[in-house]
């Protein structure tokens, strides 16, 4: 019988929807008029140094309309800006011009490409130019010309890991600043029409006393999407259609040192390794764009920041950032997460093609996998790893089919694993009657059936072969495995209210080698409701009051975990954001069922300038001793902060905690375990092309061996430090050099201990036609 806490946190949830639902039925705004921007050929040269007196501008007419859609509802903007566009035979101009009260205060730092924060000063587009109101790229600069790029898709969210060919220059005038951009239309993917239109947004960020975001586009607070409100653009006419051709050759040098006979031992020098290279994208229409790669080295890369990991029952996400997986990425992101390219940890080679006719869209992607990372194992409790020291070959293919503001979509993923032992090979070389395999596909969508709902689902079938490797993991013995996967949500988005209502069902035996799936043989439905005050000329500016009920049952019908939690999240002065949750939840761990009631404070601040931003993340009170079936108390902690003392120093800081009390079998209560993540990241750029960065990441677990049921080692800990010296004339052109040092943790000297040092370098240059 659900507890009657789960039964007050139901009802409160259920009586937040009813409001939501009154509320939106008396405030839908299906249809929002979509307003009209032009663009008009340039008339004379435009030069990118943001200096707005070229002849090429002196004939284009101002957009003068804006409005501010964060902190207020669409209202007059408190600073003023103005945007200008025009085009010629290869490239689509933008400027700006930016009024600021007070220059001085404009935030405009030096950085790395992507390094724009919301607590920094940019401005840019936004633009759709397939005109199909679901998917954009971003193209975003601040005054010194330091560049984020992006796309942005209204089912998937906003990803940054993409990069484009363009320029972005500004400067500091009296009176605010100005911005001038020159992308290449080999840069975008778009129909080819003889007048096409296309969907765009002009937008600023203004970061002061709250965090102020205008846009020359009304965003209807009960609007369930972002792209899908672009106005249109008008006036392109005879754009290029290809073909546009890049190749980019690299070199890599290498050399790395291993303790001769042990930890503590002197270190030896191995021979020093060469690596060359190619990547290639060719463009042969403005909708396809082919990429392949041979040898492909993913040093420019920076190292994922570490995680705590002590006490969590799933595998942990990390974030794409390679660029071959990158094209039309957003084909690649699904409801169910079937597609996690992270899987693919040591591509040979590769070739993939990303394209759309008429409204479909599509992307197929082959290569050849040749191991050394984790394969996630699945369960309803709990999640493990498998070492993957096999080749396999990868097929990875997704077309989606837009219908008016809704699509449907089909998924099909093959992995099959190799007979034998490594070998190498230009291109993939498929063998269905291979040592193991893994096959998932089936079909999802979205229905927007007005504009404030949005209701998306997936049902997927997998179909595998383990391979007999009982040596890394148990269910690896050849046996066959086949099940299906399947969710249901809906999303609503009101002025005042919001919910969203999910359910899953996913087989015991479904597997998703080439997605990140790590929770199997389970039933889950949830539900979200939301409801947003907005007080005026207040401290806060927003307050969402919320609720959250979460059931997991396994396929038997006994519960596996459930939540309920109720809350409220806040904006306020400073470029403040603060969340409060009171969260009760249940999970079954082995045959114990087991409670505990942790809060949760997250509060987050942009000060200014120097003190750019603090984060701090906190959960406290009861704790789960997952591993050993038994409750706690505890705390997990995380925290960050950034400080920029100049435009040119940067010093980002993270130090994670978490710890857990427990009684044993003698009723003492004491430390089980208390784990640390520390991290200090500093870059000085010289300009917005070069910089040198220095990492230094140290990651500890103490234990009480005596407290754990089975056998544990009282201290494991980790030291990793690198330096880098980057220089980048666009994102595939560019010049690495560093140096990289670890240490591990080693018992018999109690102390940390050399593993490895690599000196590394690496040469690149795009070749574009």
């Amino acid at each position: 019988m659900p507890s009657r806490r789960r039964v007050y946190g139901t009802l409160f949830t259920w009586t937040l929807l009813a409001c939501a639902a009154v509320t939106s039925a008396v405030n839908a705004d299906d249809a929002v008029p979509k307003s009209v921007i032009s663009i008009q050929h340039s008339t004379g040269a435009i030069v990118v140094d943001g200096n707005l007196d070229d002849a090429g501008w002196t004939t284009v007419a101002p957009e003068t309309t804006w409005y501010e859609t964060n902190v207020t509802d669409n209202t007059t903007p408190p600073v003023k800006t103005v945007g200008y566009l025009a085009y010629d035979g290869h490239y689509l101009y933008a400027a700006f011009r930016l009024d600021d009260p007070n220059p001085s205060g404009v935030r405009g730092p030096l950085g790395d490409h992507d390094a724009l924060p919301g607590s920094t000063d940019y401005c840019g587009l936004v633009l759709d130019s397939h005109n199909d109101g679901k998917t954009a790229q971003l193209f975003l600069a601040n005054f010194r010309g330091v560049q984020y790029d992006a796309i942005t898709s209204d089912a998937t969210g906003e990803d940054s890991a993409p990069d484009f060919f363009w320029d972005a220059q500004g400067k500091l005038v009296p009176g605010g600043w100005t911005l001038e951009m020159r992308i290449p239309f080999s840069s975008l993917r778009y129909d080819q029409q003889a007048n096409p239109t296309w969907g765009i947004l002009m937008y600023r960020n203004y970061p002061r006393d709250r965090h102020y975001q205008m846009f020359t586009a009304r965003q209807p607070r009960s609007s369930n999407c972002f792209v899908c409100n672009s106005s249109k653009l008008v006036g392109l006419a005879d754009l290029p259609h290809g073909s546009h051709f890049v190749v980019a050759p690299f070199a890599t040098a290498s050399q790395a040192s291993a303790p001769r006979s042990g930890p503590g031992s002197p270190m030896k020098w191995k021979d020093p390794k060469t690596a060359a290279g190619l990547d290639i994208k060719w463009s042969p229409a403005s909708g396809l764009a082919i990429d392949a790669t041979v040898k492909p080295d993913f040093s420019q890369v920076e190292s994922d920041a570490a995680q705590i990991v002590a006490n969590e029952r799933f595998a942990l996400f990390f974030a794409e950032k390679r660029p071959f997986f990158l094209e039309g990425v957003d084909l690649l992101s699904t409801p169910m997460n079937a597609v996690y390219t992270r899987t693919i940890t040591s591509p040979d080679a590769g070739l993939r093609a990303t394209g759309k006719i008429g409204s479909t869209a599509y992307t197929a992607l082959v290569t050849q996998d040749h191991g050394g990372g984790n394969v996630i194992l699945p369960g309803p409790q709990g999640s493990g790893f498998a070492h993957q020291d096999f080749v396999s070959d990868v097929g990875i293919f997704r077309a989606r089919r837009d219908i008016g503001p809704s699509f449907v979509s089909m998924l099909v993923t093959g992995r099959v694993i190799q007979q034998g032992g490594d070998y190498s090979g230009a291109l993939p070389k498929f063998n269905w009657n291979a040592a193991g395999d893994n096959r998932v596909l089936g079909p999802d969508f979205q229905w927007r059936p007005r504009g404030t709902d949005a209701i998306t689902g997936q049902a997927l079938w997998s179909r595998s072969h383990t391979p007999r490797r009982t040596d890394l993991a148990d269910e690896w013995d050849g046996r066959e495995l086949s099940d299906h996967a399947a969710q249901l949500g809906w999303s609503h988005s009101g002025e005042h209210a919001d919910w969203y209502l999910q359910g899953q069902d996913i087989g015991d035996e479904f597997r998703a080698d080439d997605g990140f799936i790590p929770q199997v043989g389970y039933r889950e439905g949830y539900a979200e409701a939301g409801y947003t005050l907005r007080p005026k000329d207040k401290f806060l500016s927003r307050v969402r009051l919320f609720s959250i009920n979460l059931y997991d049952a396994d396929l038997q019908g006994d519960a596996l975990s459930e939540r309920i939690t109720v809350g409220a999240g806040m904006d306020g002065r400073w470029n403040s954001f603060c969340r409060i949750e009171l969260n009760r939840e249940n999970f079954r761990v082995g045959e114990e069922w087991l409670q505990r009631f942790r809060p949760r404070i997250q509060l987050q601040a942009s000060p200014g300038r120097v003190l750019n931003s603090v984060t701090v993340d906190a959960y406290f009170g009861d704790e789960i001793d997952f591993e050993n079936g038994r409750k706690g108390s505890g705390a997990t902690l995380l925290n960050s902060v950034l400080v920029r003392p100049n435009a040119h120093l940067e010093l980002r800081g993270n130090a994670n905690v978490r710890w857990l009390n427990v009684r044993d079998t003698t009723g003492t209560s004491g430390r089980l375990f208390i784990a640390t993540v520390e991290r200090l990241r500093a870059t000085w750029s010289f300009n917005s092309r070069s910089f040198v960065r220095v990492i230094n990441q140290y990651v500890e677990t103490r234990r009480e061996p005596s407290r754990y049921l089975d056998t544990a080692e009282k201290k494991s800990a980790g030291f990793a430090a690198s330096a880098l010296f980057a220089y980048k004339l666009n994102w595939q052109t560019v010049l690495f050099a560093g140096y990289g040092d670890s240490r591990t943790f080693d018992d018999a000297s109690n102390r940390l201990q050399r593993s490895g040092n690599q000196t590394f370098a690496k040469i690149s240059y795009a070749l574009q036609q």
